[in-house]
């Protein structure tokens, strides 16, 4: 049996909704980075003596199914016409957590919010599972509502996909709340990528210090619609909040939309002020820029890639 016939025996993840082949093999080519140091390394440059997988050879062992076919030793093969794998020695785990806000305040604008942020999520546990990363999806409103569990290989891609497609947004986000949940539940250090609008009437700060607290490297990703940027509003209107059900009756004129522009734009520079200070890293993004320039472009040049 030669390599080309292993590689017939796994088939190719299947197209979904969120992700197409095309962005999938483009996605194929990246890593995920931690800048910061996991269960006392630095991922890829310190070794334990446990086997696991590094650059360091460790020893070998029988092939059995199931086995990881990447380590697969070909020069055994041809030498003993057995096949056996490859074990190295540890590197520092990753793990990647991903957060995203399922309230109910995520569903809206056009492109809508809530489907770019399932992208985002989507595109980015693709990466850590073809790399073999441990990767947890969960969804969160006031609380963490749902999650995949600790996911590892290619094999668990169409599971986190689904995962993904499951979620609707509803509830009322209370950030601060969730995270601290999320901390209480994941001891593990790692990588935690939280994807919302982080409009919450309870604020974002208590919710970052948490996440620093865990000592996790973060990533806050702020979406917004085009419409929450740059609102195409007039008159006498009556604003209801999708989440809490509080009305609003204002009349819309240039002045109250330049003031609530700056506003906006305020509230996000304080978000972004708070998790650079913290050692993290903000990006923002309109559902209007495509999301895969989002993910290729910007969260390479910001180090979550390599």
């Amino acid at each position: 049996m030669n390599k080309t016939e292993f590689k017939k025996m796994s088939p190719p993840i299947p197209e979904s909704s969120l992700l197409d082949s095309d962005v999938m093999s483009r996605l194929d080519q990246l890593n995920l980075l931690s800048r910061k140091i996991l269960n006392g390394k630095i991922n890829g440059e310190f070794r334990s003596n446990r086997k696991g997988r590094s650059l360091e050879l460790a020893d070998f062992k029988n092939y059995t199914v199931g086995d990881d076919l990447r380590f697969l030793d070909w020069n055994s093969y041809a030498r003993l016409d057995r096949l056996f794998v490859k074990l190295f020695r540890e590197e520092g785990d990753l793990s990647l957590h991903v957060l995203i806000d399922t309230s109910g305040s995520e569903n809206y604008g056009t492109p809508n919010k809530f489907r770019y942020m399932q992208t985002l999520a989507a595109a980015l546990g693709y990466i850590g599972l073809v790399n073999y990363n441990r990767v947890k999806v969960s969804g969160m409103d006031n609380r963490i509502s749902s999650t995949t569990g600790f996911l590892r290989g290619r094999g668990r891609v169409r599971e986190m996909l689904s995962f993904l497609q499951q979620l609707k947004p509803s509830g009322v986000s209370h950030l601060s709340e969730a995270c601290r949940q999320f901390v209480r539940l994941n001891r593990d250090r790692g990588i935690c990528v939280i994807i919302s609008d982080f409009f919450d009437k309870s604020g974002f700060e208590s919710a970052f210090r948490a996440l620093d607290f865990g000592r996790y490297d973060i990533y806050a990703l702020q979406i917004l619609s085009p419409q929450e940027i740059d609102p195409r509003v007039h008159g006498r209107l009556k604003l209801v909040d999708v989440e809490d059900g509080d009305v609003a009756e204002v009349i819309i004129h240039p002045p109250l939309l330049a003031r609530y522009k700056k506003q906006l734009d305020e509230y996000c520079l304080s978000l972004s002020k708070l998790v650079t200070r913290l050692g993290g890293t903000y990006l923002f993004a309109s559902t209007s820029v495509p999301f895969d320039r989002f993910i290729l472009r910007q969260l390479y040049q910001r180090h979550l890639f390599k």
